[in-house]
């Protein structure tokens, strides 16, 4: 770690306590949740030959009578958390034009290795987003990205899942580790040896759509 990472490490944990200048609440009476998805290349579920991801089946599988629900994909491929920190809220904005509800679910980390962000600065990125998020009463859920094949690669992304759970865990915000349960999980494995990008297909997304459904999504959304 270069002391430039050290600085900007510090200078996330040394951060007074969080507090919001406003509070997400549900409303009383017709509840409109406009829920957008904003991540990297697993978020917009390429390689998925169905074009389902792990963000469609989640949303297909969320009973919500009597609740109008509204879910929009900003996934992108290859962004890393600082591509993900520049644009979420000009993206998202429009999308929450007619909704009382606003929730952001978050999803990155493989385009943080790739362009070889140091560990501090991805965090402080998740950090920024979850504050500024928080600050403008907007509910947030956090994705961590799944491991790959390459043993290397994966070392250096369970840091970064390590770091993003810490992020979450400081501001209370929900955070599913997709790391550790897929490492070495067979199905995950030969779906991603299956594919020329290694990326998941279908069974490697229903996996992921399958851990964050049992990370109390349903109770995040107040349904």
């Amino acid at each position: 770690m270069t002391s430039e990472d050290r600085v900007t490490q510090n200078d996330e944990r040394r951060q007074p306590e969080f507090n919001p200048s406003a509070e997400f609440q549900v409303v009383e009476g017709p509840r409109r949740v406009g829920v957008c998805f904003v991540g990297d290349e697993y978020v917009a579920g390429l390689g998925d030959p169905k074009a389902l991801g792990w963000v469609s089946r989640v949303v297909a599988r969320t009973p919500h009578a009597g609740v109008d629900l509204a879910a929009y994909n900003l996934g992108v491929r290859g962004d890393s958390s600082t591509e993900v920190l520049a644009r979420w809220q000009q993206e998202s904005e429009p999308r929450w034009r007619t909704a009382n509800e606003r929730r952001l679910v978050i999803g990155f980390g493989a385009g943080d290795i790739e362009q070889d962000l140091s560990t501090a600065r991805s965090r402080l990125n998740l950090a920024n987003i979850l504050d500024d998020a928080s600050s403008a009463a907007i509910a947030t859920f956090v994705v961590g990205p799944p491991p790959t094949q390459d043993n290397e690669f994966n070392e250096r992304l369970q840091l970064l899942v390590d770091a993003q759970a810490d992020v979450c865990s400081r501001r209370g915000v929900t955070y599913v580790d997709c790391f550790r349960p897929l490492l070495g999980h067979d199905q995950w494995q030969s779906d991603l040896a299956a594919s020329p990008d290694g990326l998941p297909g279908q069974a490697g997304y229903g996996l992921i759509a399958w851990l964050v459904l049992h990370a109390a999504w349903q109770s995040w959304l107040d349904l």
